[in-house]
């Protein structure tokens, strides 16, 4: 049964086949778009809830622990942890100047080297966690743009159609208008959602790129008390 609005005594599904190609082209960019959105959202609100979850356990574990070796055992488990892969970052290099990690000494210069491979792993992991965010950006600002391009096609189409007629009244004006605004309706459909997780995931991000910049403090302060000479 089609779906009607009574009021107006709109048929949208012929209302959108009576779009053309212009007006079905705009539907199914912003369906597209949305769909992939919500994807988006639930693949990256798992992710983020993970990396905030594991990255808690690792820095309990690494606080409650003196022996390294056994901290990086444990960050292998918890890899969704962005804190975790920069301290395995660290801890590599860190083995690499010292030989065991535990006993050896590095000067100035495996300093650096170990701050180096420290912000390495903080970028690589910021990068994971702002993949395809970018793309909800996008949908959140142009979306109700082509919605608003749909509109307009179709109202030109409309005021064509009326043109042609010679009978142009509030009956035969109203209906070909509220059918232009079904896409401005899907326009803001597809929006509204993806730039409030939008905004959400950015402010989680940041507060997990932070977790990992005083990390990488803290990770450096104890090479230096205990492996520089």
């Amino acid at each position: 049964m089609p779906i009607t609005f009574a009021a107006a005594g709109i048929d949208y599904l012929d209302a959108i086949l009576a779009g053309g190609p212009v007006g079905l082209g705009v539907l199914g960019v912003l369906l597209l778009a949305s769909g992939w959105s919500w994807a988006i959202i639930i693949r990256k609100s798992l992710q983020l809830r993970k990396a905030h979850d594991q990255s808690l356990t690792f820095l309990e574990s690494f606080w409650q622990s003196k022996n390294l070796p056994d901290i990086y055992a444990r960050a292998e488990m918890l890899k969704e942890s962005p804190v975790s892969q920069v301290f395995r970052a660290g801890y590599v290099e860190l083995v690499k100047l010292t030989g065991e990690g535990t006993g050896g000494k590095t000067d100035a210069d495996g300093l650096e080297n170990i701050e180096r491979a420290l912000r390495r792993a903080a970028t690589s992991e910021l990068t994971h966690l702002e993949a395809q965010t970018s793309f909800l950006g996008t949908t959140a600002a142009a979306a109700p743009f082509v919605g608003l391009f749909g509109t307009v096609w179709g109202i030109m189409r409309a005021f064509n159609e009326i043109y042609a007629a010679g009978n142009a009244n509030l009956a035969t004006v109203a209906k070909p208008i509220s059918e232009a605004l079904i896409a401005t309706a899907v326009g803001l459909f597809a929006a509204i959602p993806a730039v409030v997780a939008y905004n959400h995931f950015v402010a989680r991000i940041k507060v997990l790129d932070s977790e990992m910049a005083n990390f990488a403090s803290d990770f450096l302060n104890i090479v230096k008390r205990h492996f520089v000479r």
